[in-house]
């Protein structure tokens, strides 16, 4: 199990994961459908079983240009560590525990799941002809917040799609930034990328952009619902955030990028969703 953690990356699951919540919890305390545990184990799973799937096809599938890249090289298959083939089979296993996970929640997520399995997994072909790449996977995890709450509820509302376009705009602005490290290694490959296709300075602007969106879509569930000072707290947060990854990725000095990567989206996106919990927690039960 070790290998295929580590080929799927278990920790950035930390980057949707908490918005999954957000919307299952949503659906629980602004609805009259009451809290299942079972309901939010199968949401749990079809997160890891999701999740895990996109993340290995888009190792199977890149398997021979992260051979190339030196920052990649000694990825997984490259390196040796698991094969191609096991890849590829610990792949189509979690597609058909999602679908089947899916059939157990209601009709309408089963009816969906290849949609958002073919979202997941189309991302990993992307870079091949679009710099829109970046918008494709923020779209994939923006599915985590509308779906948990679909599980919920079995119907769609505009205030998790809210946290969906949030997440949208927030994933694929990080993913700019990340992307800044291997620019001139996609040019020579001929892969595309907002870097590639405007150049670090421009890319940044456009990075800058879409978390403003970003932080938009989280302040605008305040004038759909009820919220108390505790999610006003999250939301600060969550825009410090963006802000504090701008202020350490440079056009000129990019070593921090992983440091914006990583630390900083995973701090944002835990801390707002605590604070989304505990504000729904303290208003459903104690009129706060």
């Amino acid at each position: 199990m070790k290998k295929y953690f580590s080929l799927v990356l278990f920790a950035h699951s930390i980057f949707a994961l908490p918005f999954a919540m957000i919307g299952f919890f949503l659906g629980v305390t602004t609805t009259d459908n009451p809290f299942n545990w079972l309901k939010l184990v199968l949401v749990l799973l079809c997160m890891v079983f999701a999740r895990n799937a996109a993340m290995a096809f888009n190792r199977y599938l890149d398997r021979d240009i992260d051979a190339k890249n030196p920052r990649t090289k000694m990825r997984d298959i490259p390196a040796g560590k698991i094969s191609a083939k096991e890849a590829l089979t610990f792949v189509i296993i979690n597609c058909v525990l999602f679908t089947a996970t899916t059939f157990f929640i209601n009709n309408l997520c089963f009816y969906l799941s290849p949609i958002a399995l073919f979202v997941v997994l189309f991302y990993s072909y992307t870079k091949r002809f679009t710099a829109l790449c970046h918008l494709v996977l923020g779209l994939g995890l923006a599915l985590a917040p509308i779906g948990a709450y679909i599980a919920v509820t079995g119907v769609f509302n505009i205030v998790p799609l809210f946290y969906s376009f949030a997440v949208l705009f927030w994933v694929s602005g990080f993913d700019i930034i990340y992307a800044l490290q291997d620019e001139d290694f996609d040019k020579g490959e001929k892969l595309h990328s907002i870097p590639t296709a405007l150049g670090v300075k421009n890319a940044l602007n456009l990075s800058v952009f879409l978390h403003v969106l970003s932080a938009i879509c989280v302040i605008l569930p305040i004038f759909f619902s009820s919220f108390s000072w505790v999610y006003y707290i999250g939301v600060a947060f969550f825009c410090m955030m963006l802000i504090y990854q701008h202020l350490l990725v440079k056009p000129n000095d990019l070593s921090k990028v992983n440091r914006a990567f990583m630390t900083a989206n995973g701090y944002a996106s835990v801390f707002f969703a605590i604070c989304f919990l505990l504000d729904a927690f303290l208003r459903t039960h104690y009129n706060f």
